[in-house]
Formats: C-alpha cells, sequence, structure tokens
C-alpha cells in the first residue's frame, strides 16, 4: 500500500505544477500597452492648479491693545505684504464649479485657476468651511469645462486601485497610484479638518491639496486634503475627503448658501468598548451610547432616549461619534434620517427630521459702544445656535462673550466666557451688563465662567 502511495504521488506532482500559472511575458500590443494612461487622459483635464494670494498687514505684537497700541505704532512696518498659497482643485460641472480645500483658498483676496490646457480663470470662494477643510469655487466666464462625476464614497471598498491627481510641490500635474488603505478614519487628518477620512497610500505630497482621488471608473471618490508626516514627505499615509460630503457642500453652494450649514444633534454619546458591551449584552462592540438628549433636538421628538445605542444611520453602521456625525452631515439641512436603535436588547427604527440649531431662546446679542466701559464687547444669550457657532457645549446658559474688543481682551476676557454677575450683580440678559458696568465704575470686577471654572477679573474702567 505504501508503494502504490508513492507511485500516485509522483504521478499526480507533474499534473499540479502544470495546473499551476507561471509567470508570462505580454503576448499582444495591447498587453504591452496595458496602463492607466487611458484612465488619466480622461480624467486630467478636471484637475486644475490654483494659485491664491492674500494681503497680510504686518501688525504690532501691540496692535489693539488701548494702552500700549499708540506707543508702538511707530515700530511696526505698515507695509502689507502678499502671501501666496498653491495647491490643486478638482472641475465638477460643466459651467465651472470647483472644489478644493479651505486651507488653499480660505480668505484669499485673489484667486487663480489654471487648467490642464494652460487655460486661466479667475474665481471666486462661493462656499467655505474651515473646519471640514472643504471650499466651492466657481470659475468666472467658463462654460463646457471637463468635469469629474462623484461617486457614492460608502461604495468605496478598502483594497480598490486608486489614482492621485494633483501639483505636488509646484512641479506641475503629476499622478500617483495607490490603494485604499483603510475608511472611516476620523480624527487622524492634521490642520483644521475634522471628522471622517479615506486613507490611501497614494503618494500625497504639499501641493497635492484640493486634488482628486479617483477610482478606476475614472470617478471621484475623494479629495486629497492632508498626510501623516514627519518630513513633510509623502510616508504612505494619505487621507481624503469622502466625495459625499463633498456632493453636500456642492448642493448647498448651489443654492445659495455662503456658510456650511451641519444638521444638529443635540447628543452626547460614547463609543462601545469590550467592557461596555458586555454590560450592554452585545456579542460584539459596536455603536454609539447615549448619554444626553437636549429637549430640543430632533432626536429627542423622535424618541431617542438616554441609554439608547445608535448602531446605524441610513444603514450604514456608526461606531464612534464623529461617524455619526458625519452621516447626519452628508444627509443634510432638512432631510430625514433613519436610525437603527438598540434598547433594552430590542432593536427599534425611528425616523428623525434633521435641521439647524434653534434660536431658543433669542441671543439678544448687544455690542457695547465707544462711551462704555468696555467698547466693542460683544454678548449674546447661550442658546444652541450661539453655542454652535463658539464651539461651546449646548448645556451651557448665561450671557455669553461672543468678541471681547481691545479692552475686554486687554482684561483678559475671552471669546465664550460667560459673564455671571458684575460685582455681585447677577446677570441674566446681555442689556444688563452695559448698566451693570457703569454702576459699578471705577473699580469693576467681572465673574466668569471659563470653561466650568468661575473666573473673578478685576480692573479700574
Amino acid at each position: 500500500m505504501r508503494r502504490l502511495f508513492v507511485i500516485l504521488s509522483c504521478l499526480l506532482l507533474p499534473l499540479a505544477s502544470q495546473a499551476e500559472e507561471s509567470p508570462r511575458v505580454p503576448e499582444s500590443r495591447a498587453e504591452i500597452a496595458l496602463s492607466f494612461a487611458p484612465l488619466v487622459r480622461e480624467a486630467a483635464p478636471a484637475v486644475v492648479n490654483i494659485y491664491a494670494s492674500r494681503v497680510v498687514e504686518r501688525r504690532s505684537p501691540f496692535s489693539g491693545d488701548p494702552f500700549f497700541g499708540p506707543l508702538f505704532r511707530e515700530f511696526a512696518d505698515p507695509r502689507p505684504r502678499v502671501q501666496n498659497s498653491l495647491g490643486s482643485g478638482v472641475i465638477l460641472t460643466e459651467d465651472g464649479i470647483v472644489v478644493s480645500n479651505y486651507h488653499v483658498v480660505g480668505e484669499a483676496s485673489e484667486i487663480r485657476v489654471v487648467l490642464n490646457d494652460r487655460r486661466e480663470f479667475a474665481a471666486e470662494v462661493l462656499l467655505g468651511d474651515e473646519e471640514s477643510d472643504l471650499a466651492i469655487l466657481k470659475l468666472e466666464g467658463a462654460s463646457d469645462m471637463p468635469h469629474l462625476a462623484l461617486r457614492d464614497s460608502d461604495a468605496v471598498e478598502v483594497g480598490e486601485l486608486v489614482l492621485a491627481i494633483g501639483n505636488p510641490f509646484g512641479v506641475g500635474q503629476t499622478v500617483s497610484s495607490g490603494i485604499v488603505s483603510g475608511l472611516a478614519r476620523s480624527g487622524t487628518a492634521t490642520g483644521n479638518a475634522r471628522g471622517y477620512f479615506i486613507q490611501t497610500d497614494a503618494p500625497i505630497n504639499p501641493g497635492n491639496s484640493g486634488g482628486a482621488l479617483i477610482d478606476l471608473a475614472g470617478q471621484l471618490i475623494g479629495v486629497n486634503t492632508s498626510i501623516l508626516s514627519r518630513s513633510g514627505g509623502s510616508n504612505g499615509i494619505g487621507f481624503a475627503i469622502p466625495a459625499s460630503l463633498v456632493a453636500q457642500f456642492v448642493t448647498q453652494a448651489e443654492a445659495g448658501k455662503t456658510r456650511f450649514e451641519r444638521p444638529w444633534a443635540g447628543l452626547t454619546g460614547q463609543p462601545i468598548d469590550a467592557s461596555l458591551s458586555e454590560s450592554l449584552g452585545q456579542r460584539v462592540p459596536g455603536g454609539v451610547l447615549i448619554s444626553r438628549v437636549h429637549p430640543a433636538s430632533g432626536f429627542a421628538e423622535a424618541g431617542l432616549e438616554v441609554g439608547d445605542v445608535v448602531l446605524e444611520v441610513d444603514g450604514q453602521p456608526v461606531n464612534t461619534p464623529a461617524e455619526m456625525l458625519y452621516r447626519l452631515t452628508v444627509r443634510g439641512i432638512d432631510a430625514e434620517a433613519q436610525l437603527g436603535v438598540a434598547r433594552e436588547g430590542e432593536r427599534l427604527d425611528l425616523v428623525v427630521r434633521l435641521s439647524g440649531p434653534p434660536e431658543s431662546p433669542p441671543r439678544a446679542a448687544v455690542s457695547l459702544g465707544e462711551r462704555e466701559v468696555l467698547p466693542g464687547l460683544a454678548l449674546a444669550r447661550a442658546n444652541p445656535a450661539v453655542t454652535t457657532e463658539l464651539g461651546l457645549p449646548d448645556t451651557l446658559e448665561g450671557v455669553v462673550v461672543t468678541e471681547p474688543g481691545p479692552w475686554g481682551a486687554r482684561i483678559g476676557l475671552r471669546r465664550g466666557d460667560v459673564i455671571r454677575a458684575v460685582d455681585g450683580r447677577e446677570i441674566g440678559a446681555p442689556r444688563e451688563v452695559a448698566p451693570a458696568l457703569r454702576e459699578a465704575a471705577p473699580g469693576v470686577a467681572l465673574d466668569v465662567v471659563r470653561q466650568g471654572r468661575l473666573i473673578r477679573l478685576r480692573f479700574r474702567a
């Protein structure tokens, strides 16, 4: 029996080796010419170079200081200087709607867009958002432009081949290839961009910002925005803003919005780790555990409660608050979102109407005039709209400093401070601050809450 097994093994070995595919050379002209060239030829004309400039005033470090500003005014160079930036952009429509990064074109006084065929256009920013690091531009006098279609970035999978097109280091339009290395990357990008990113190993370098990340069908799946690097060059860890978020920006820009609007959730939640999932009876950790629901939130109206676990938004799993916020943002204001929720071991499906932060109670904003004790001090009553604008918790109450003004900054007031009392007199509304300051002058004591801590500021008016 042993001899028979050996003979059969010797007979099968040649058959197995013949079945294996061995490396071979290209056998036809078509195989020799196989490359990304046709794809690049079609997509590259829609990727543009952007040259932006803005005028920056040379300011003294004492500029705006009511005491030292006039003394050192003569020592500052009054001549403004021009600051230039270089980046890339992607044309999205025939009439010249372009997407780029906010850090490339934000606050620019002049924007020049150069196409692949060397045509040049002036451009203006229709909509920009520093937090998302996205900006929508419109080319002046443009028509019949080459453009890229937006792909649903939720359909992108790890391992897909991608191309990055941009203008690295200002050397001219360049193409690099790679794969999608990861999805749902949140909190890992640099700069002001926050949220949710596509990770790629396609080389991305300075100047690629705002350029295209495309798939093999020539569709835009993301806008290159940043890299992780210690040297400043590409280490194979780059991030792109998903095309689904870009689509929401385009929608709002075409609707005439000049400020990007996000749905207001009014929620506080946390990711679920292994220990927490065990106490919740989950077999596999997942979802966002809700710890607070604002009573004015649309989620409260939809029936979401403290202790619920949000598992999905519109059929897409969410495992962090950043993922959940991204899903709501791409849905947009005045849209409806479908929530998959776990409550005490049962599955619930809720429908929530998305809206912006409410102006309730009214902000009743005031700004102190030149003859007041703290001229230029701007105040408002805290509400969800005000706290969202200032990046403060929406549970905040009281009178909030929206701008300290030169004298307010001098005594130590900051944007986002809550004024509780003036010389022991409690403040309940913005209009009460100016009379209280006049009554307390010349020696004034302000009770201010900053990041949960009570601070007393004393000054002489």
